[in-house]
């Protein structure tokens, strides 16, 4: 099996089951979709809306329709020529489970305990579920304890700082074939694996998946900008989130005003996740070091995590990241540490110190660093590099070239339910980075009147609300109140402070209605729509294979989850989609109907077969202003700074095409001109195909 043209990622959910998903399969059909791409589908919690806490691995999740219902819902694809991906979670299970309760009845003695990464030497597992200060409850092979004692003392791995999520050992046959033998049975066209870098050898895990299953495989693997997938991996790629830096970046204005000092603040809040809620990980892999004292064990251990370049190394692959980790860091104790580490790459202290590192990472980059370094936070993303303003149109086009020779399968994403912001979202924060001047000021007039008093948060704030402007009060509560707490500065989920909390909670009822809002949304909303259209028409016609996130296909304006997990209305999206189809030519408006003609006819040329990547380029005054590539005889054209555009006009700006053939514009149905004043006076891009 191949990988499909294209995948539409839904969030299945008690109350959009695999019946909801089948009767969207029409819908998907006449948008140009290759496949449904699925969130995990096995047995999860009850009422889990994202479904990575998986019960039960060998079974269909109930509430979204068991077993019967999954069988209706590929049936239902099938129908329509869809494909299925599923996502899967090899990494952890939700606990309590069957297994882990007949661990916590049996101890070492359960056919289970092998299953989950657990700590015996003490005897038995620490389960931090009680309430603070409560006296510890002993079982025979288990003992309950306050749960504030988790982060500190936790003796079974677990996903991140999550307890109820405990680690199983899939590098184990028996345990990999107990947890993957239903999904396997099910024929699917494609697996997402989530959070490989938890795995003890993520490189051996795809080995012995592809024993099983020779479909698309792709993996959420977050790659840095200078990073690739290690080459012995027998899989297609990665999730995207690599992609989606690289086309959001080609279109954010290269600018000084916003940047500096965010390696100080990611090292900080790295160093603060190694020492707080990850301590009990750094503990268990101090103790595996050799002829150190304990407390510089310690140190060691997590002053190489916290220097990372990357998330974690492959040992014996990616060996130069180890080396970069060990050499910042100053800890007398790294020498010891790494010689052991050296002398046995396959080995416990070594394999748990990658798996780890990646958690360090994440937690400190994404989960804080992420929310603290709030200067602009269209850069922000998973995979991000908020230092890297804008990426130039020659770098776009040669990382482009690379992905179509060595990964032309990879996933590429623009929104996933993991992003921070919505692609919308980005693409109109965008244009602050061509006015950063009169935003600062737009910014700092209003934070007089109704600032939040913790800097970076009301920075975040600000941003926040011109980029996904209009939103709730209640939305935009929430997501503050997450942000405030991630960034564990004053205030976090473990320790509140009831005041700060109050002033967060009251700030978007202050602002919301705000003239000034309004008005600035306004002047940036118009050029926001050009990013919009610009980056998706990229994404759909450039190398790999392009996810659209559930609802994308017109405006969505959401941030972090669970903002981004709200219901779709498929009924509105019908209706201008049969518009769409009967030749209505939308404006850039408000409906978002222009994007969703943008995706419906590059699904659709997609699904023709696009091959190879030759950059195109504009000459004239504005020529930086435009990216533009063929492919397999289809010419992709997207706008590029809008708001400077605007300024000067296209002018005599040409875009030179293959000579010798008529070209047609399938977003206007007209024939294509040099000119690119004429070219894109309807739509900010355009996409090209021969002939008529």
């Amino acid at each position: 099996m191949g990988a499909p043209s294209s995948t539409y990622r839904v969030q299945l959910t008690p109350e959009f089951t695999f019946a909801d998903a089948a009767g969207i399969a029409d819908y998907l059909a006449r948008l140009g979709i290759g496949a449904l791409y699925a969130s995990p589908m096995l047995d999860a919690r009850e009422g889990s809306t994202h479904g990575y806490d998986v019960v039960d691995p060998t079974r269909a999740r109930p509430e979204l329709g068991g077993d019967e219902g999954r069988r209706a819902l590929q049936q239902s694809l099938q129908r329509h020529d869809l494909g299925l991906v599923v996502d899967i979670v090899p990494n952890h299970m939700v606990v309590p489970n069957p297994w882990w309760d007949d661990v916590l009845a049996h101890g070492q003695n359960s056919k289970y305990a092998r299953y989950f990464d657990i700590d015996w030497s003490s005897g038995k597992v620490l389960l931090p579920v009680l309430a603070e200060g409560s006296p510890e409850e002993p079982g025979e092979h288990f003992v309950r304890v306050d749960w504030r004692r988790g982060n500190s003392e936790l003796n079974y791995r677990r996903f991140f700082d999550i307890t109820e999520l405990a680690a199983i050992r899939v590098e184990d046959p028996e345990v990999f074939e107990a947890t993957h033998r239903e999904v396997l049975s099910w024929g699917v066209t494609g697996l997402r694996v989530d959070h490989p870098d938890g795995l003890a050898d993520p490189g051996g895990y795809f080995r012995r998946l592809r024993e099983h299953f020779d479909g698309w495989l792709v993996v959420e693997k977050i790659l840095g900008p200078d990073e690739s997938l290690p080459q012995s991996w027998p899989v297609d790629g990665t999730t995207g989130y690599d992609a989606l830096r690289e086309v959001c970046g080609v279109f954010i204005a290269p600018t000084e005003r916003f940047g500096g000092g965010f390696h100080e603040v990611e090292h900080a809040s790295r160093q603060q996740v190694a020492d707080s809620i990850l301590v009990a990980e750094v503990r268990r892999i101090a103790r595996l070091v050799q002829g150190v004292p304990f407390k510089e064990a310690c140190q060691a251990v997590a002053e190489v995590m916290v220097n990372f370049p990357v998330y974690r190394s492959y040992l014996p692959e990616g060996l130069g990241h180890w080396e970069t980790a060990v050499q910042r860091a100053k800890s007398p104790a790294v020498h010891a540490l790494d010689e052991q580490v050296r002398a046995d790459p396959h080995g416990e202290l070594a394999t748990r110190i990658q798996q780890t590192s990646g958690m360090v990472v994440a937690k400190g980059t994404e989960d804080t660093a992420f929310y603290r370094y709030t200067n602009f936070v269209a850069l922000n993303e998973v995979g991000g590099s908020p230092d890297r303003f804008g990426l130039p149109v020659d770098e776009f086009h040669q990382r482009a070239a690379v992905r179509e020779a060595q990964s032309p399968q990879a996933m590429t994403a623009l929104s996933t339910h993991d992003t921070k912001r919505s692609e919308d979202v980005r693409a109109r924060l965008a244009v602050l980075a061509e006015i950063p001047d009169d935003y600062l000021a737009f910014e700092a007039a209003m934070s007089e009147q109704n600032g939040i008093s913790e800097p970076t948060l009301n920075r975040l704030a600000w941003q926040s609300l011109v980029g996904a402007y209009p939103i709730t009060e209640e939305r935009l509560g929430q997501y503050l109140e997450k942000a405030s707490r991630e960034a564990k500065i004053r205030t976090s989920w473990v320790d509140r402070d009831a005041e700060f909390d109050a002033e967060v909670s009251a700030w978007p009822a202050k602002v919301l209605n705000a003239p000034e809002v309004a008005a600035f949304v306004e002047r940036i909303k118009a050029p926001g729509w050009s990013n919009s259209l610009g980056q998706k028409l990229v994404q759909l016609t450039a190398p790999g294979v392009p996810d659209l996130y559930q609802g994308t296909e017109l405006w969505d304006f959401s941030l972090v989850d669970p903002d981004n997990r709200r219901p779709v209305d498929y009924a509105v999206r019908r209706e201008l989609l049969e518009r769409i189809d009967d030749g209505w030519l939308p404006e850039v408006d408000d409906s978002g109907a222009a994007k969703l003609l943008v995706v419906r006819k590059a699904l659709h040329v997609r699904k023709r077969g696009l091959h190879g990547y030759r950059p195109l380029r504009a000459e004239g005054p504005a020529a930086d202003h435009v990216l533009a590539f063929e492919r397999s005889g289809v010419l992709t054209v997207a706008t590029r700074l809008p708001v400077t555009l605007a300024q000067k006009g296209w002018q005599d700006t040409v875009l030179p095409l293959p000579s010798g053939l008529e070209w047609t514009d399938v977003l206007t149905g007209r024939p294509a001109s040099e000119d690119l004043a004429g070219l894109l006076d309807r739509y900010p891009v355009a996409l090209l195909v021969r002939g008529g």
